[in-house]
């Protein structure tokens, strides 16, 4: 947590207001000193020339002299005003020939003198009956052991054509006072006593006061910040936690605040941001997912491929063994009659049209799973050619004693390819009579509905095993290999039906019955 924001802003917050209040209280002490007293100068002379035009206003004309020598009463008012707003004392004298100098007071009409003042010490030294350059004895010893060594009776700090400021120090008091003399009109003196407070002391006061409010707005400031910085920082903790649970692809969490400052822009920045990633990392599963499939199917025809040249090799090696074997037995004249020869053609003719037949399926069956073999829908008798294929049968039926049944014989339309569907007929009672037993009944069905029919094609005989269902479809599948070969079968006839339909977009399938299997296949009825 020491690493937090908001602790980073409540330190520099305090360091900037304590170094704020450490500067004011060393400008203070430098300089405050120097700032009293040019202020109390200035101020001095503003009031003296506010006394002057006073003075103007309110002087009145003595009609027994033939001269201005009075003032009217609202003339004391308004001295007395300026002295409670400025802090100031102000005496006015007025000089002649004759008589000293008094100050009457409070209405400042002043008595005559014959007395002139060359300067403002001068006059000073009159007012209070003694000099200013005598030392107190106090002063003395303070200066002797250092607790004042600025101390000086007499300081004249400014001087005009019209008035003398000086610091003076009050030996009664005790104290400094800064005093102004000056002739207004050539007629009066104007005195202006201002007291001029220890400056040290006031300094001193000033920065213990300072430190004391400093202490407390340090303080307010810091708390005040705690939650300025809180507020500020939490939207910050919640972006964090956002960007948190997008690292973990979370991108339901979006920053709410709809602030236009500089957080808002950048919390909307983040939503902006979790959507593109969003969308991004979508994409890219959904390339992932079909690059894994791709890999799977190529894995898988690879796989089919191997198993493919496997199965061909396999098939073709007897057949081929077969031939040659017979062959080289006619070459070399194993058996002079001519019975024999004829029997060694009989089985190299037969093993080559087994060949031959499983060539012609392999094609067939490439061309439908390669989709080069386009379906052509035709609109044809379904029965007309289910009984067509029966006829073909007919021979061999009477051959293995199988009855083969076949009863409907009202004409059903159906859509489809006429040459595909009639090698799936074909297929399914061909493998039928592979696999029939007693009681030997072929039976051939058609169930219709609403949209479709279903063809059914049920053999007697033996079910299929469970475990072998689902593998029938399968390329050079079988169930029994002696049997298959028994019979010339190679495992295509029912990868072809398989094709056939899936090129049709219907199904097909096989049923277990206890006293045999039933072979189906779905055709549209509808266009």
């Amino acid at each position: 947590m020491r690493h937090s924001i908001k602790f980073k802003m409540i330190g520099i917050t305090t360091v900037l207001l304590l170094s704020s209040i450490l500067i004011c209280w060393v400008v203070n002490k430098q300089f405050l000193q120097d700032y009293y007293k040019e202020y109390k100068v200035k101020n001095s002379g503003q009031v003296e020339e506010q006394v002057e035009a006073l003075i103007n206003k309110y002087t009145v004309y003595d009609e027994s002299t033939g001269s201005y020598g009075t003032f009217s009463d609202d003339f004391d008012a308004e001295m007395r005003k300026l002295e409670a707003d400025n802090s100031v004392s102000i005496y006015i004298l007025k000089w002649t020939y004759n008589t000293g100098p008094t100050m009457s007071w409070p209405n400042y009409n002043m008595m005559q003198s014959s007395r002139i003042f060359m300067s403002a010490m001068q006059f000073y030294n009159y007012l209070n009956g003694t000099t200013v350059e005598e030392p107190d004895a106090k002063l003395e010893k303070d200066n002797a052991k250092g607790k004042d060594k600025d101390h000086k009776s007499f300081e004249e700090l400014k001087s005009t054509d019209n008035y003398t400021i000086a610091k003076v120090f009050d030996k009664g008091s005790q104290n400094y006072y800064l005093d102004l003399f000056g002739v207004l009109d050539g007629k009066y003196t104007v005195y202006i006593r201002t007291s001029f407070a220890g400056v040290k002391e006031s300094a001193a006061i000033s920065n213990q006061f300072l430190g004391i409010v400093g202490s407390i707005v340090i303080f307010i400031g810091t708390i005040i910040m705690y939650f300025v910085s809180r507020n500020f920082t939490r939207p910050i903790y919640q972006l964090s936690n956002i960007a948190y649970r997008m690292s973990q692809l979370d991108f339901s969490a979006k920053y709410e605040d709809k602030s236009k400052d500089e957080i808002g822009l950048l919390g909307n920045s983040i939503n902006e941001m979790s959507l593109q990633l969003e969308s991004t990392i979508s994409n890219l599963k959904r390339a992932n997912n079909e690059l894994q499939r791709d890999i799977a199917n190529k894995i898988e025809i690879d796989e089919m491929r191997k198993e493919f040249l496997s199965n061909v090799t396999h098939e073709l090696k007897t057949p081929i063994a077969l031939i040659q074997g017979y062959a080289e037995g006619l070459k070399e004249n194993i058996s002079d009659d001519q019975e024999s020869r004829d029997f060694y053609c009989e089985v190299i003719i037969d093993e080559a049209s087994k060949m031959n037949t499983m060539v012609k399926k392999l094609l067939t069956l490439n061309q439908l799973e390669s989709s080069n073999n386009l379906v052509e829908f035709d609109h044809f008798d379904l029965n007309q050619v289910i009984q067509s294929v029966i006829n073909s049968y007919g021979i061999k039926a009477s051959e293995k004693d199988v009855k083969l049944i076949f009863d409907d014989t009202k004409p059903l339309f159906v859509w489809a390819d006429e040459y595909m569907i009639e090698e799936v007929i074909t297929n399914y009672i061909s493998n039928a009579f592979n696999h029939v037993k007693d009681p030997g009944i072929i039976r051939v069905s058609i169930a219709q509905g609403e949209t479709s029919a279903r063809v059914s094609v049920f053999n007697t005989g033996e079910p299929i095993p469970e475990e072998d269902i689902d593998n029938i479809w399968t390329k050079f599948y079988k169930v029994d290999k002696a049997r298959t070969r028994e019979y010339g079968g190679n495992g295509i006839g029912l990868s072809i039906v398989k094709a056939i339909m899936n090129s049709h977009n219907k199904q097909c399938g096989v049923i277990n019955h206890e006293n045999g299997v039933e072979f189906w296949f779905e055709v549209d009825t509808k266009n």
